[in-house]
């Protein structure tokens, strides 16, 4: 597997973010051996409860940059991995490098590497496909969940047509525009260097394979690779009775119906504070900033690492 990694020059600029790099390695898969690094934000009390930011495509940590600040001012502890593919972690280079199963087997390597298995989590856009996975098969694991513009799909159930629209134009587009794609997703205008921090994790096109391939692995028929797994995972999440929590911005032709069907299937959901922000989009995490902060602020303060779910 040939990876590559983002010079640490490329972030230099990036504002509101002067959290010191974390690496860990994990195993690259497919008998390799040589790890991949993968980089996370850690931020907070190390005796806080655990706060886990997932975040989707083709952002990374500096998505959450104003959650990790709030939460950390309320005593808890943010960790705020950056997936591999995206951020500080290591890239491998070619498309076929990266599978759902491969993702999720990264994820679960972070968490044994940083010691992390009790936990709440908050996740977004693919930071929920995996998270909610996660969540499925081990919620024994999960105190809290917050889901955000995101989703746990089979391949059972259609997609939005807005999806497609998506899915098509991420693979026929020359190079794949990150830091306006994460402006376009959003419901208000960023500033300039807002918009080159999330461009900042791809000096040229070789180092976006993860984020190229990202749409094509959600799985949109019911014998996609991952479907089997997911339609589990779904099995978990159905008995799932810990605080379940959706926070939507309603500006989003492709995640919105998904908020619904989650609070209808997870025990968990029942009687949750859950909103739709009509002035957010799918990157609700840049439309809200603080606001957004302070809504996870109020739902995880609850949450101690010693007293039992």
């Amino acid at each position: 597997m040939h990876r590559l990694r983002t010079p640490d020059e490329r972030f230099a600029e990036v504002p509101d973010f002067a959290y010191p790099p974390q690496y860990v390695d994990v195993p690259a898969g497919d008998g390799d051996a040589e790890p991949l690094r993968m980089h996370y934000v850690d931020v907070g009390p190390r005796d806080g409860a655990v706060v886990l930011l997932l975040h989707g495509e083709p952002t990374w940590s500096f998505l959450y940059r104003h959650a990790i600040a709030a939460l950390a001012a309320a005593g808890m502890r943010a960790v705020a991995p950056d997936l591999i593919g995206f951020g500080r972690s290591d890239k491998p280079a070619a498309g076929g490098d990266y599978t759902y199963q491969r993702h999720i087997d990264w994820l679960r390597a972070f968490l044994a590497a940083a010691g992390i298995d009790d936990l709440s989590l908050v996740c977004q856009d693919w930071g929920g496909l995996l998270g909610l996975r996660l969540a499925g098969e081990t919620p024994a694991m999960f105190r809290r969940v917050v889901a955000m513009n995101t989703f746990l799909p089979t391949g059972d159930e259609a997609l939005p047509e807005a999806f497609h629209r998506w899915r098509e134009f991420s693979q026929k587009v020359p190079e794949l525009p990150v830091g306006a794609v994460v402006q376009g997703g959003s419901a208000r205008p960023f500033a300039p260097a807002v918009v080159a921090a999330y461009d900042a994790p791809f000096p040229d096109a070789r180092y976006k394979a993860g984020a190229r391939v990202f749409p094509t692995l959600v799985p949109i028929a019911p014998d996609d690779p991952a479907s089997a797994a997911n339609r589990r995972a779904w099995d978990g999440l159905r008995r799932y009775d810990r605080p379940f929590l959706t926070l939507f911005g309603a500006r989003d032709p492709i995640t919105q119906p998904a908020q619904a069907l989650l609070q209808a299937a997870i025990p968990g959901a029942r009687d949750q504070p859950h909103r739709v922000f009509e002035r957010a989009g799918h990157f609700l995490q840049e439309d809200l900033g603080a606001e957004l902060g302070q809504a996870l602020v109020e739902f995880l303060r609850p949450c101690s690492p010693l007293t039992p779910p």
